[in-house]
């Protein structure tokens, strides 16, 4: 009704009979003992409670929208705790770049990062994201394919051949 005008106005826009407007206008200020809006025969004009009150119920309703978009899981910006594990050398290399620039652009978000090769107990250790290279073995978990690495081996020909001779000195290569 605020900006409307009209209790006609009003009606329209809550596709409601004029009736059932006026009544639940005069049910709300009976309730509250006061005079929210002055009547002409031409417009409404809120009375200053019924501005404040307009204003609280205003903020009330902006608070309550908020509350149950948290209880969703819905914000407006990411914020709250998150504990990531790494593998030790792709996270100092690649990932710690990364997080990094995460953090300054979610300042609300307070991350917990453990580098370990190792497997870690997810629930135990009570971490909500683990980036692993490999192949998931623990079918309770739910993993995403991120990408894909390829392992080379590298080494100078004069090495290669001295654990070739080791290993045939061994038998455990074909001469």
């Amino acid at each position: 009704m605020p900006g409307e005008g009209s209790l006609s106005a009003a009606r329209r826009r809550l596709r409601s009979p004029l009736p059932t407007v006026s009544r639940k206008v005069a049910d709300l200020e009976a309730h509250l003992r006061t005079r929210l809006v002055v009547r002409t025969s031409r417009r409404l004009e809120l009375t200053d409670a019924g501005r404040d009150y307009v204003a609280a119920a205003r903020r009330i309703i902006e608070q309550l929208q908020e509350a149950e978009q948290a209880a969703a899981g819905e914000y407006r910006e990411p914020r709250g705790e998150l504990s990531v594990t790494l593998p030790v050398s792709f996270g100092e290399e690649f990932a710690l770049p990364v997080v990094v620039e995460f953090l300054k652009a979610h300042p609300e978000v307070d991350m917990r990062i453990l580098f370990a090769d190792r497997n870690v107990n997810l629930v135990e250790e009570q971490i909500h994201v683990a980036l692993r290279l490999g192949i998931l073995e623990d079918p309770t978990l739910v993993a995403t394919k991120v990408g894909m690495i390829r392992a080379v081996t590298c080494a100078i020909p004069a090495f290669l051949e001295k654990v070739w001779i080791a290993a045939a000195a061994r038998g455990l290569a074909e001469v």
